[in-house]
């Protein structure tokens, strides 16, 4: 099913994962217009898609996500939503308040926009953290949709994503002014890598104050199943495609979506060492210290922040949830999305494999410069 004509909105278009999909909708599909939504759009970004845009018309809608009037002249007269803009916060350096306004209360303010303004599509970028792991550190291995996994969330950034997910799912069948129907639904992505990822070149400038050697903070048996981005790409292209076609819409409305791809299954540190390698990085053989005593180190590091926080904020560098998350098998299928999306990775693990090295390769000199200049 084609979106030839359409009117898309892509909020958090400027990111990581929505300039990739935005470059993906010139490229795949003759829409009428996308609107790219985000708190500030770089003229480069402009720049970088005028070659390949064609007749659709690009917008730049600028403003914050919690405006509801901003989001409803962004929505007026469109079809779809991507909606991938989110506060991503790992280590608990922003304020749960915050992350609720922008991560919860966005998703609602668009949600309803999308009804005012009769957006009948409405695509949804939740992640795996929303699943778990669970602070005992139960492995799924190939997980599914089905997968039963008692996980009561306890990191913020998760809680977030997760209740913003659930309101996008319970609107599914929202009646539109028009009388129309609003169609909705979410996917769940694995951790995603590739060009842009600001977590492996954070990864890389910790390699190098490390003399070249990067940190092991996964055990190599913690395996899991990165995603590439342009592949998380492409499953939302054809969860759009999908709900357009009034036979799926029903079918697919209302529900979430695994993405994987074939990235071969290795633990996240493993992960950046094959990517960096190349680069003349290496690893560390073992985590810092024992997991047991890791795990010691971070709960006293969380106790003396929170013994200071009246007085001054600090955030430990690491903590034990995220500790819980880099040692934990958790790796999915993605035949659900491929059996009712259409969904079929793009790239080859080689080809994604490539260009993030590429990438990271042009980064290298300007990540050394900085890290001198501080």
């Amino acid at each position: 099913m084609s979106l030839r004509g359409e009117v898309c909105v892509v909020t958090g278009a400027g990111g990581f994962l929505g300039k990739r999909l935005v470059m993906l909708l010139l490229e795949e599909e003759k829409m009428a217009e996308i609107r790219l939504l985000d708190k500030q759009i770089q003229p480069q970004l402009l720049d970088s898609l005028e070659d390949c845009k064609g007749n659709t018309k690009l917008s730049v809608f600028e403003g914050d996500i919690r405006d509801g009037d901003f989001l409803r002249k962004s929505c007026r007269g469109a079809s779809i939503v991507f909606h991938i803009a989110a506060i991503i916060d790992v280590n608990g350096s922003v304020e749960d308040s915050e992350l609720y306004s922008v991560n919860v209360k966005g998703t609602q303010l668009l949600l309803e926009a999308c009804i005012q303004e009769n957006v009948v599509s409405f695509i949804y970028t939740s992640t795996i953290e929303v699943m778990g792991p669970n602070s005992s550190g139960e492995p799924i291995i190939n997980g599914s949709e089905d997968t039963v996994y008692n996980c009561s969330l306890k990191f913020a950034y998760s809680k977030t994503k997760k209740e913003a997910e659930q309101r996008t799912l319970q609107a599914h069948s929202e009646v539109l002014n028009n009388g129309g129907r609003l169609a909705t639904c979410a996917l769940r992505p694995m951790y995603i890598y590739g060009e842009g990822c600001r977590f492996l070149l954070g990864h890389m400038g910790n390699g190098i104050r490390n003399k070249g050697v990067l940190f092991r903070m996964s055990q190599p048996e913690a395996r899991v199943n990165p995603v590439y981005v342009g592949n998380v790409a492409i499953a939302h292209l054809q969860a759009a495609r999908s709900l357009k076609d009034p036979q799926k819409r029903n079918v697919i409305g209302g529900k979430f979506y695994l993405i994987s791809d074939d990235t071969p299954l290795q633990s996240y540190s493993d992960l950046n060492h094959v990517l960096m390698s190349p680069l003349g990085f290496n690893i560390q053989e073992k985590l810092m210290y024992p997991l047991p005593l890791l795990y010691m180190v971070c709960f006293l590091m969380e106790m003396l922040c929170m013994m200071v926080r009246p007085f001054v904020r600090i955030v430990p560098p690491l903590n034990r949830q995220r500790v819980t998350l880099l040692n934990t098998p958790f790796s999915f299928s993605y035949e659900k999305a491929k059996r009712d999306l259409g969904y079929v990775p793009k790239y080859t693990w080689e080809e994604a494999r490539k260009g993030t090295i590429e990438w990271l390769a042009s980064e290298l000199p300007k990540e050394r410069e900085r890290i001198i200049a501080k």
